[in-house]
């Protein structure tokens, strides 16, 4: 069998590290400026940890901000927990790195969107995705970086 380089897995795994490194960044000193982020993530992901009532309300995924009001931001190499206010009720996330379909900063117009194979065969279909209409959504003239082009099929 021929062998050949992933570029695929190879970026998610670079996007994923940018994400990490940016994240570290913020538990350490604090947002900067006017930077808050849009992260999507799936939420039947085996290792996150949220709420019942949030995975009842958000059965495939959810968009969480990390803008206001956020605490007890702790990033390791598999992914990062925090605590958001959602109605006054402060609730612990555990997200890992793997379960990230999109992470948007608005304020620099910056944005990333990982898909996975059960996206690629839904490509059929509308391509906005929109399962949550009480989710905060980014901006649309937010800049996306799709690494479809570069999986191996």
């Amino acid at each position: 069998m021929a062998r050949s380089i992933d570029y695929g897995n190879l970026m998610h795994r670079a996007m994923r590290s940018l994400i990490q490194s940016v994240l570290q960044d913020v538990a350490e000193n604090g947002l900067p400026g006017a930077h808050h982020f849009f992260i999507t993530f799936d939420t039947n992901h085996p290792d996150v940890a949220i709420a019942d009532w949030l995975k009842s309300r958000y059965p495939s995924e959810m968009t969480v901000v990390i803008q206001h009001w956020f605490e007890n931001l702790t990033v390791t190499d598999k992914g990062f927990s925090v605590t958001l206010n959602f109605g006054n009720q402060p609730e612990p996330l555990v997200i890992p790195f793997d379960a990230v379909r999109t992470f948007v900063d608005p304020s620099v117009e910056f944005g990333l969107r990982f898909e996975t194979h059960n996206d690629d065969q839904d490509d059929d279909d509308d391509e906005e995705d929109d399962d949550g209409d009480d989710d905060p959504t980014p901006p649309h003239d937010a800049q996306v970086v799709s690494l479809d082009k570069f999986r191996k099929h």
